[in-house]
């Protein structure tokens, strides 16, 4: 079962939002045995809309349709969708009552309803209406040319609702699925051609239905074995097994058994093992914290740190020597490791992470050029530090900075568990 998904908004094609949605909406589907066949961007234009649904047909059983639904001029999806049904529009009480109790709620009077948001509940005749429990803008099923059209909002909370809550359950319902089974393996510290050439007996004795691949980011690669059936249980312990035999061949490099972040899998890791975390960031400027920050139960390996951007501050909050400091400079490996070592002493922490380092487009120098940046993972037996030297880009330095760093103290991790 083939899908595709169409956006459709001048905003994305000239970079003004990301398109979320589509990555959201592909996962949703993938997890029920929907195979996503292509992704598509389209402008607020009337004949690029009706092009890209006709060649959407041709490649899909189910397409998928989100923004243009809006009330002003310029969101044209519901007319163009008509034209492309041949069918007229009509009033849709309970689209209508949907809007005016959302006016109510949010002004406490129908008083100032405009005409052209009464407009929000017409809908194509030959559609099932999905109400929107989040908006304004009503979703559409089409059933039509043996295809399944469905439009929803652009507002991604709005459609993600709509997906979950109608969208998913009404696919689930109308289609015959196969099973689709994936399990993701995270490994740091070594790249996608060393790990092919280490497990390449198991790729080769994988069956046609189970496929292996490679998914390579900054200094990480996932291994996401994918199965292909109608027995969800024995598809489930086939890819388990091949999942596990690739475990044990490269386990020294795995950091995670799930698809999860990195950060995600050292906070489990360090939470099962009652371990606790502090960070000391220069110029990743509060970005690792963030990473760490952003997961529910953060809290309880994660105290927190300090952004010590200025040389003050490296003294005063991590007690970086004023020698130090004028000796080598605030980028170098001494000031690293009287960072990460006073943020252990400071923060009473049982590891810590620190970085500094010229994150660009200016600051650097012939020694020290933009990119330069070091990097100090560290508990109360081991330091190690790390000189790193990456490109002129600030935001990707900022990245790399802390995958690096990440991957660096996920090693110190596993290497203090076999120690211990």
């Amino acid at each position: 079962m083939l899908a595709e998904i169409i956006t459709i908004g001048d905003e994305i094609l000239i970079g003004q939002i990301v398109d979320t949605n589509s990555a959201w909406m592909a996962h949703e589907l993938n997890n029920i045995g929907i195979r996503i066949k292509q992704i598509s961007s389209v402008s607020d234009d009337r004949q690029h809309i009706l092009t890209a649904l006709d060649e959407a047909a041709g490649r899909a059983d189910v397409i998928l349709i989100t923004g243009g639904l809006g009330p002003t001029k310029d969101d044209i999806t519901k007319k163009t969708l008509c034209e492309y049904f041949g069918v007229g529009m009509v009033l849709n009480q309970e689209a209508l009552d949907n809007v005016q109790n959302i006016f109510q709620r949010l002004r406490g009077t129908l008083t100032g309803l405009l005409e052209v948001n009464k407009q929000q509940a017409l809908v194509p005749q030959n559609c099932v209406v999905i109400q929107n429990k989040n908006g304004t803008a009503p979703g559409m099923w089409f059933n039509e040319k043996g295809k399944i059209f469905v439009s929803m909002p652009g507002v991604p909370h709005e459609m993600m609702y709509m997906m979950e809550d109608d969208v998913i359950p009404k696919l689930k319902s109308s289609l015959v699925l196969p099973v689709i089974i994936h399990k993701t393996i995270l490994t740091v510290g070594e790249g996608e051609s060393y790990l092919a050439e280490r497990i390449a007996d198991i790729e080769d004795s994988l069956p046609a239905h189970i496929k292996l691949a490679y998914l390579p980011k900054l200094g990480q690669v996932r291994l996401r074995l994918s199965g292909y059936g109608e027995n969800e249980a024995l598809l489930k312990q086939e890819v388990n097994e091949y999942a596990q035999k690739i475990i044990e061949r490269v386990a020294n490099v795995v950091a995670a058994e799930e698809d999860i972040p990195i950060e995600k899998a050292i906070l489990d890791y360090m939470d099962g093992k009652g371990l606790t975390l502090s960070i000391a960031e220069s110029c990743t400027g509060g970005y690792i914290s963030q990473l760490f920050t952003q997961h529910p139960g953060a809290s309880r390996v994660f105290f927190g740190g300090g952004v010590t951007y200025s040389n003050e501050l490296k003294e005063i909050i991590l007690g970086v020597k004023k020698d130090t400091l004028a000796q080598f400079g605030a980028v170098s490996k001494e000031v690293a490791t009287e960072m990460v070592e006073g943020a252990l002493r400071n923060f009473k922490s049982g590891y810590a992470i620190a970085v500094t380092g010229i994150a660009g487009p200016d600051g650097g120098t012939a020694e020290k050029p933009v990119g330069t940046v070091y990097i100090a993972v560290a508990n109360v037996n081991k330091t190690i530090v790390k000189k790193l030297t990456f490109g002129n880009k600030r935001r990707q330095n900022i990245e790399r900075s802390a995958i690096s760093a990440l991957n660096m103290l996920n090693t110190l991790l596993h290497d203090s568990g076999k120690l211990g």
